[in-house]
């Protein structure tokens, strides 16, 4: 089963699929994150948490063909889990990269983030747990009644995508996902809606992308 809540992860640690032992991101991984290996993960490849999962798509994933987008499909169809995609895109994995993104973000309307390497997938995962475990802290010691539901992990990484548009930085992603709330949204916006935000030159780049 991939619903939200059938693998429990123990607080701070991050559940790996098997197929990853061994590899670049599990090894650079070690000794920054308490990382286990489970064979059973089935369609993820690690658990953050009990609610919210990385799909990893290798160089090679892309490369081979459809499998992963069966996979995306599948997870984002048959579960309730927060998905965030990371993707390797190289030289070689570029020419793949548009139908990618437009899959993952207008089509399922999930996070994706582009690293060059498994260096900085491993480096994205630390942070992204990094933030998980301040979160249920925050949660833990909070009141019950008056706690929001748990901070969406994928924010930080929806901040993270919005700053990969050309002419984008921290500021301009702020005021965009406050306005419009999502990427789908964002993706949507019309180009007068975008200019009245962060102007003409930006707002074209915006609707380009």
């Amino acid at each position: 089963s991939v619903t939200a809540g059938s693998i429990v992860v123990p607080y701070g640690h991050v559940l790996g699929n098997e197929k990853w032992r061994g590899s670049e991101v599990a090894q650079r991984l070690q000794g920054k994150v308490r990382l286990i290996f489970e064979d059973g993960l089935g369609l993820v490849d690690f658990h953050l948490s009990n609610r919210a999962c990385i799909l990893l798509i290798s160089e090679a994933d892309l490369v081979a063909g459809n499998e992963f987008k069966q996979r995306l499909v599948k997870l984002r169809n048959a579960s309730s889990l927060r998905g965030i995609v990371i993707v390797e895109k190289t030289q070689i994995s570029d020419q793949y990269f548009l139908g990618i993104q437009k899959l993952v973000v207008l089509e399922l309307g999930m996070v994706l983030l582009p690293v060059a390497n498994q260096g900085e997938a491993s480096q994205l995962i630390i942070q992204l747990v990094s933030f998980c475990v301040r979160e249920q802290s925050r949660d833990r010691g909070a009141n019950p009644f008056l706690r929001k539901q748990c901070a969406q992990l994928a924010e930080p990484a929806v901040l993270q995508t919005v700053q990969h548009i050309p002419g984008v930085g921290k500021t301009k992603a702020l005021l965009l996902l406050q306005q419009f709330g999502s990427i789908h949204q964002l993706c949507n916006a019309s180009i007068n809606e975008l200019e009245q935000l962060v102007g003409q030159r930006a707002a074209q780049q915006i609707y380009t992308f």
